[in-house]
């Protein structure tokens, strides 16, 4: 049974250094239209891709909604198709102007990828998510142990990024010269700091509590005079795995290393908010936490446009439309209480007025 086609490989791995050089992906990004792009070669049997018809296309449409999820037997996402045909699409309408391929594949070819507009309105339909409370999580943080190194690191790393909105691979790789307790900021410096997007930015701690600040400027503080850290060792580091007494492997103490990558990080989420006896809340759901109280105190189109920068957005409409959607049964509250005649929004009309035209200018950007 074939495996793979050596044409097609090769035509793939132009493709691919495009994504990454040309269109600047993510690797991580890449490795997900790799993943679609194998998953078309298989079900055509690794046919040489300049042989492409319209009716393969349309075939592996009905071949992928009829897939079901390896893990747990369920049919396909409607946004897993759509992601996977999204691939194939793109793929398709870059090779139609491609050498070899541009007299067999026409541009249009790449449209017979496209699902149902009903399927396309369901994989992109924006839905509740479960974004916790600032006091949820400093509930989680309140019940944190913090006897051991590794006790107080993990404490720290939760109240770092309530302060921060970091995310996750971003924390994993700070340093302690990238915290400024004096001025409370940190840089987001992209030369050192796996930030999304490489971008640089600094962020000034968001006003969630003196105590979460505390957490942070003790644990700094522990590295600094308990461990000797410098400032060019890790603001988080790695756990040091040696032999136990049991003749195991097993944590023991803190290495001078960064993680590699942010599953740890999500680990100690998971631990953590289920020890409190709450849902689990992802390292990333807190940047939603901080975008929903800025929209509660912010009141100025200024204000929150400051907010939105210290999210590291470069537009205030990121941060309405990807995490500032008002959860449906704060929205029921919000319009039950516009309906008293007497209710004070606590916003004037010249404000509303500024945030209109600036959601308008944002709009014609995007």
């Amino acid at each position: 049974m074939k495996k793979h086609h050596v044409k097609n490989e090769r035509i793939k791995r132009r493709y691919f250094d495009y994504l990454k050089e040309a269109k600047r992906m993510d690797v991580s990004s890449v490795d997900l239209v790799a993943a679609s792009i194998a998953g078309f070669e298989q079900w055509s049997n690794y046919r040489d891709f300049a042989s492409f018809h319209i009716e393969q296309a349309k075939g592996f449409k009905a071949y992928l909604a009829k897939q079901r999820n390896a893990k747990t037997g369920a049919p396909l996402s409607k946004a897993t198709i759509h992601s996977r045909l999204m691939a194939m699409k793109a793929f398709t309408f870059w090779l139609a102007g491609q050498p070899g391929y541009k007299s067999r594949i026409s541009y249009a070819d790449a449209d017979y990828f496209n699902p149902s507009a009903n399927d396309s309105r369901i994989a992109t339909a924006r839905r509740d998510k479960k974004v916790p409370t600032v006091e949820q999580v400093r509930y989680v943080i309140s019940r944190m142990p913090d006897g051991s190194d590794i006790e107080k690191r993990d404490r720290a790393i939760i109240a770092f990024t309530l302060l921060t909105g970091a995310r996750d691979n971003a924390a994993a790789s700070f340093k302690l010269k990238h915290v400024d307790l004096a001025e409370g900021k940190v840089f987001q410096d992209a030369r050192e700091v796996r930030t999304k997007g490489r971008k640089t930015f600094t962020t000034f701690f968001f006003p969630v509590g003196e105590g979460v600040e505390a957490i942070l400027a003790e644990w700094i503080d522990h590295l600094k005079s308990r461990l000797l850290f410098g400032p060019d060792d890790p603001l988080f580091p790695a756990t040091k795995v040696a032999l136990t007494n049991a003749g195991l492997f097993g944590p023991s103490g803190l290495s001078r290393e960064h993680w590699k990558n942010a599953s740890a990080i999500r680990r100690i989420f998971k631990t953590a908010f289920e020890a409190a006896g709450l849902p689990y809340a992802n390292p990333h759901s807190l940047r939603d936490t901080l975008a929903l109280l800025g929209e509660q105190r912010c009141c100025t189109p200024e204000q929150f446009k400051a907010w939105s920068q210290n999210l590291g957005h470069e537009q205030v409409l990121t941060t309405f439309t990807s995490y500032g959607t008002v959860a449906t049964n704060r929205q029921a509250d919000i319009i039950a209480a516009l309906r008293q005649p007497d209710e004070q929004t606590g916003i004037s009309p010249d404000a509303v007025a500024a945030i209109t035209a600036i959601l308008d200018r944002e709009r014609k950007k995007a």
